[in-house]
């Protein structure tokens, strides 16, 4: 099978290339799908970049990227049921902690990591719902209902944001949502009852401004080092922030006693390591969510197979609109 893979760390020009590498056979437990579209994340891109700390070099010989994809069952192992050949599947975790990914013609994984995909749902959006929808339902929804509480979403205008509106709005909340000026009209449209200028000096009386002067129930937030003393002010008693990014502020000092004394519940959100009823929860409310049509995944540009390089540089340049992803067959 032909596949994009690389063996050292660097640039995406410099070190992914298209490979001839054996077509894998399902084990026990495993089925074989045949990918059409593979999606490329930040968490991809570094992974490729070497830029990970304390990671000096590839873990396998050769690395096949990318977590998330799309495609149809062609193959299954013993154990699984032979009906779910011909399905469509949406793909998580397909790199994490694997060598072979989803950027080749076929990957074989445990099935239950090939999710069946609504017949409303095309092959482009099923490749974005691994990372960046899984993490928005598991954000927003992963401590219970929102339904009548305040949620505030970081980054709303962003690929995870836009959908954790989505789904928060779905979900019978009302959504504050921050986003540069240029952006805020994306933010908007995907759902938000308020769009506030995140670089506002005077942030936090905005936030409660909008929200018709109360606190808020629940944050989703991507930016925690940079936006911890703004949360500790506008979360209400008892209320919960979900980060799951600080890139900017990676080891940031926390107003601990402010927290303390709202008794605010911080959670830390990594997808790639749900644990089994977390996962299987944010899988059941994602498909009835993409089912009612109630979340609409954006994508900015599919990229030829060849031109892997190039999707990686897309993402890397943090100037998409949506989802980038690599069309595969």
């Amino acid at each position: 099978m032909k596949a994009i893979g690389y063996s050292a760390f660097g640039t995406a020009s410099d070190v992914l290339d298209v490979l001839d590498l054996p077509t894998p056979s399902p084990a026990e437990g495993e089925v074989l799908v045949r990918v059409t579209y593979s999606g490329v994340n930040p968490s991809d891109v570094k992974a490729r970049s070497g830029s990970r700390p304390g990671v000096t070099k590839p873990a396998f010989p050769v690395i096949v990227p990318h977590s998330d994809g799309a495609g149809v069952i062609e193959a299954v192992g013993a154990g699984v049921d032979p009906s779910r050949v011909g399905s469509r599947v949406w793909i998580w975790n397909g790199q994490w902690q694997r060598a072979l990914g989803t950027c080749a013609e076929y990957i074989a994984l445990p099935s239950a990591q090939a999710v069946d995909l609504p017949d409303n749902i095309s092959d482009e959006i099923g490749a974005v719902l691994g990372i960046p929808a899984l993490t928005a339902v598991h954000t927003v929804l992963g401590a219970g209902s929102v339904a009548g509480k305040t949620v505030l979403v970081s980054g709303g205008a962003g690929m995870v944001g836009h959908l954790a509106v989505q789904v928060a709005k779905a979900s019978g909340a009302r959504v504050i949502a921050t986003a540069s000026p240029a952006k805020s009209q994306i933010a908007t449209d995907c759902g938000a009852d308020v769009v506030v200028d995140y670089r506002a000096d005077d942030l936090s009386e905005r936030i409660i401004a909008a929200n018709e002067g109360q606190l808020v129930d629940h944050a989703v937030e991507l930016e925690f080092g940079v936006n911890i003393d703004m949360l500790a002010e506008v979360m209400a008693p008892n209320s919960r922030i979900t980060a799951y990014g600080s890139a900017q502020v990676p080891a940031p000092v926390m107003p601990f006693m402010p927290l303390m004394f709202k008794g605010i519940t911080l959670e830390m959100a990594l997808v790639y390591i749900l644990t089994e009823a977390q996962r299987s929860q944010a899988i059941a409310s994602l498909s009835g969510l993409l089912s009612e049509n109630a979340i609409k995944p954006r994508v900015d540009a599919a990229f030829a197979f060849d031109d892997a390089a190039k999707a990686h540089e897309a993402v890397e340049a943090n100037a998409r609109n949506g989802a980038v992803l690599v069309k595969v067959s």
